[in-house]
């Protein structure tokens, strides 16, 4: 008995002891992927704050926003009180991180990964690190399964669809995604082919590249082909009437926190995709 509470001694004081085990309840999401999935744990009531791309649901886009175009204040954050700040992957430095832990709030940095795999990964990694790991295998799992009756059921056109994604903030402001992006990834999962694979991640947009690849369908997030003043005025911008898509007014815009969801969002996602482009 002597030799049992010592043993339980030690590690009550080992570092992260008492993280690991305590369920957050005072949490700031960085990132709409991380907000929805803490959200659909069951854990929205602890979110006390999130950053501006986190607006889905609508109990969410509620909430305080700690960021301003994707700029983060640590002052802003820890103004909340928070006992977990939950980041993507390399959006802290590593000063941040100090900062954050010279003030006892523990922050942990979230990995995204664009598969099936990576999206389960992803629920159960956010999970674990609210102190709920049951419930994340649960939504896990769920998503997994979810996810495969979806792939099974996707619509099939006679040819694969070649599709071009434009990231768009105004004229001055467009960039298209080429491969290994969350982008390509969710474009293959709904059955197409991304137009761009020349280069990895996103590049500033060229209509000699547009022109060049010859899309069948271009694909924009519904703010995106607003900032450019919509579907009529996109089809007038120059090289666009030279591509399959431009002849056949082929332009989709979609929700991008759907799109580059990549959690327990995704079956929804590739449904909604697959449905436009075949």
């Amino acid at each position: 008995m002597k030799k049992y509470c010592i043993t339980l001694l030690i590690f009550c004081f080992l570092p992260g002891f008492h993280e690991a085990s305590a369920q957050a309840k005072r949490i700031v999401t960085l990132g709409s992927a991380i907000s929805e999935t803490v959200h659909a744990l069951g854990y929205g009531k602890q979110m006390v704050a999130t950053d501006v791309t986190s607006v889905w649901p609508e109990e969410i886009n509620r909430l305080p926003k700690v960021s301003r175009n994707r700029s983060f204040s640590v002052e802003a954050i820890t103004a909340f009180r928070p006992d977990l700040v939950l980041v993507p992957e390399g959006d802290f430095s590593k000063e941040n991180l100090y900062q954050f832990k010279s003030l006892g709030i523990r922050v942990i940095p979230i990995r995204q990964e664009f598969s099936v795999e990576g999206a389960s990964r992803f629920i159960r990694k956010i999970a674990t690190a609210i102190g709920d790991k049951a419930r994340g295998e649960q939504l896990a799992q769920q998503t997994e399964k979810r996810i495969n009756n979806t792939l099974s059921q996707l619509r099939k056109g006679n040819k694969i669809p070649k599709v071009l994604f434009i990231y768009a903030r105004g004229v001055g402001t467009m960039h298209v995604a080429g491969k290994g992006s969350s982008i390509d990834a969710i474009i293959k999962l709904a059955g197409g082919k991304n137009a761009i694979q020349e280069f990895s991640d996103f590049k500033p947009y060229t209509t000699e590249a547009l022109i060049k690849s010859n899309p069948d369908i271009i694909l924009m997030f519904d703010f995106g082909l607003k900032s450019l003043g919509g579907k009529d005025a996109f089809l007038n911008l120059p090289g666009v009437a030279y591509t399959n898509a431009g002849k056949n007014k082929r332009i989709v815009e979609m929700n991008g926190p759907l799109l580059i969801n990549f959690s327990n969002r995704l079956p929804e996602a590739i449904k909604a995709l697959n449905n436009q482009i075949l």
